[in-house]
């Protein structure tokens, strides 16, 4: 069964990233080291994993990785501070 989640990254310029996977460990590295990166943290590392969510569904996680992207900074820091 595959699981999915749904994260935020903190960025060396303390913005957040939010972003969906099927692979955490993975995609932290593409993030911090691999050109297969999204473009927005690749000119930001390092970056930091500070929270995720795991899914049962592809289509369940985009759903929250749209729902916390929508969110100000303030509500996002609240899920991990």
């Amino acid at each position: 069964m595959n699981q999915y989640y749904t994260y935020i990254l903190e960025c060396a310029d303390k913005s957040f990233y939010v972003g969906c996977t099927n692979n955490l460990e993975r995609r932290l590295e593409q993030h911090n080291n691999s050109k297969c990166g999204a473009h927005y943290t690749k000119i930001r590392r390092p970056v930091i994993l500070k929270y995720s969510e795991t899914f049962e569904t592809l289509k369940e996680a985009r759903q929250r990785e749209t729902e916390l992207k929508g969110w100000r900074r303030e509500k996002k820091m609240s899920l991990f501070n």
